[in-house]
């Protein structure tokens, strides 16, 4: 059995909750934090067994269930995104699934923001659906979109904020408002601000869901997902529809998160501070059109963003005149810059929505949702700022 302390519960910076959160020691007294990979754990004798499955006595019981490992993985993040509690899953695609199915139920509704990524809106368009759960997409920069979408039966108010992948930004608060006044909540994609840069729950959110893929993990290692909300949620809704269908994340995965989460503030302002320089210098480029990133001025919805968020963030979107043709020839030119749907990575990675993310989508819906053939979608890493300009820079010049 491990030592736990209350780590998680201190009144302490989220720098140093990402340090020293959830950790729970063995009688060895490690500095890292231990790797659990086993599926079972032995009890004292069958009446402990007994007790432990009821739920009488505190202990593990089997890894589908939980882990130690990564139960310090969720407490973490718990104490980083100030939630009552978390659950993590083998993806942020299994932590957006259980996150809504765990609370609908046939003949309830859900209002969503258009501006998703390609498998989120999969979920709410067509896979709910299936199983009698309506649903309605909407611009998420309208509140009064928001307003006529919601109906007497809207359960669980979704979006994304900023958005895969044209950074469009929501009022998270105004949004919260009008969720609970119809006593609907409101289920937050948090991925592209990170829980460094934004806090959903602090803006009236009721769960905050991340793909630990990405920018928790940072080097493009392992696949993770994480749920939050408060306690009342894990336990009444999250918990059981985890314990019984079963989307657990690998211990070993867990381990690697646990350790990128030292670093995570670090590297989230770091990626922010190379994607302003790269946005600035795509800004103004005669082969560029739109450049959507919520740290520049321009972006429409800059001063909201800025309210929400406490930096830009490291995604940037933009438009290469002359089409697809136009991209492709920029982004094959590209040497720093690699070509990868990933994002969040230390490496600098681009890839093309419009034939990858979101190419299950209607021309008319990536009409829609701004995503034109020459639109690019980059995630600036940690390479030098003045490295990565200086390569999009030879890239355009062959265009």
């Amino acid at each position: 059995m491990t030592q736990t302390s209350d780590t998680s519960k201190r009144n302490w910076h989220p720098r140093t909750s990402a340090v020293h959160g959830g950790t729970a020691r063995t009688p060895f007294c490690e500095t890292s934090e231990a790797l659990f990979l086993t599926s079972g754990y032995v009890y004292d004798s069958m009446e402990a067994a007994e007790r432990r499955f009821k739920n009488e006595e505190p202990g593990y019981v089997y890894s589908r269930f939980g882990n130690p490992t990564v139960r310090m993985l969720e407490e973490r993040m718990a104490a980083l995104e100030g939630a009552d509690d978390a659950r993590a899953t083998a993806t942020g695609m299994a932590a957006v699934t259980a996150a809504m199915l765990c609370q609908l139920k046939a003949g309830d509704h859900v209002l969503s923001s258009r501006a998703l990524f390609g498998s989120c809106r999969y979920i709410v368009e067509e896979l709910l659906p299936r199983f009698g759960v309506t649903s309605t997409l909407i611009d998420g920069r309208d509140l009064d979109a928001w307003k006529k979408g919601i109906q007497p039966n809207t359960k669980v108010v979704f979006l994304e904020s900023p958005s895969n992948p044209t950074l469009e930004v929501i009022n998270i608060r105004a949004v919260a408002e009008i969720a609970h006044a119809a006593g609907a909540r409101l289920v937050i994609d948090n991925v592209f601000a990170t829980p460094v840069l934004q806090h959903p729950l602090k803006l009236g959110a009721d769960v905050v869901v991340y793909s630990a893929t990405k920018h928790i993990d940072g080097q493009g290692r392992c696949l993770g997902g994480v749920i939050l909300a408060d306690q009342a949620f894990i336990t009444d809704h999250l918990a059981n529809f985890l314990r019984q269908t079963g989307p657990s994340i690998s211990p070993f995965n867990a381990w690697v998160m646990l350790k990128s989460l030292e670093t995570l503030d670090l590297r989230i302002r770091e990626h922010g501070r190379n994607a302003e320089l790269v946005a600035a210098s795509l800004e103004g480029h005669e082969k560029i059109g739109k450049v959507f990133y919520p740290g520049l001025k321009s972006h429409p919805q800059h001063e909201l963003a800025m309210s929400q968020m406490s930096q830009g963030g490291n995604m940037i979107a933009f438009e290469v005149k002359g089409g697809k043709d136009a991209a492709f020839r920029f982004a094959n030119g590209l040497e720093i810059i690699k070509i990868s749907n990933n994002l969040g990575d230390a490496k600098s990675l681009i890839t093309h929505p419009a034939t990858t993310t979101h190419q299950r989508l209607s021309p008319e819906a990536r009409a829609e949702l701004g995503i034109d053939e020459g639109l690019l979608r980059l995630s600036v890493g940690l390479e030098d700022g003045q490295d990565l300009v200086a390569d999009i820079a030879q890239a355009l010049a062959r265009v």
